[in-house]
């Protein structure tokens, strides 16, 4: 992805000895795809989740139905339960979470380009973040939320 030198991110992980996982919605498994491109990311990469409704959200990552009743599933609440539930059901030590209207559409509440994501890792406070990448295109919003969310993960390892 521009401007994440993916393998550096696999090398730095494997230096601190930590594993990665990932939960994501918009951007359908193209985090993982991204890291999994990379020859023996097996070592780092834990698992990822691909969890595009809302009843995959609840199921496999324990998001709450009332959190996506109350802020919806493009919320910053959503990013931060989808990180935490990546990071308690797995073996990994870091995961990143994306949730995001890629497009085409969206509302006047919750336009198309809007992306909320999620940091976690263990021993630490989860961070949560909302980006505004505007009305891209489906591609381009899906591109850039996958490049963010790997600068997150390079910025965790820092």
């Amino acid at each position: 992805m521009a401007g994440v030198d993916v393998p550096d991110l696999l090398r730095q992980a494997r230096y601190w000895g930590l594993r990665i996982a990932t939960a994501e919605s918009c951007t359908g498994g193209m985090v993982a795809a991204a890291l999994t491109d990379v020859a023996g990311s097996s070592d780092v990469f834990e698992r990822g989740y691909v969890t595009y409704s809302n009843a995959a959200k609840v199921e496999l990552l324990g998001v709450s139905e009332e959190t996506l009743a109350e802020a919806g599933a493009v919320s910053e609440a959503v990013a931060r339960e989808m990180a935490e539930g990546a990071l308690t059901r797995s073996a990994a030590d870091i995961a990143v979470s994306i949730t995001g209207i890629a497009g085409p559409g969206g509302s006047e509440f919750k336009p198309e380009g809007r992306v909320c994501f999620g940091l976690a890792r263990k021993g630490r406070e989860t961070r949560v973040e909302t980006v505004e990448f505007g009305a891209l295109g489906r591609a381009k919003v899906r591109a850039a939320a996958t490049g963010h969310a790997l600068g997150l993960l390079v910025a965790a390892l820092d």
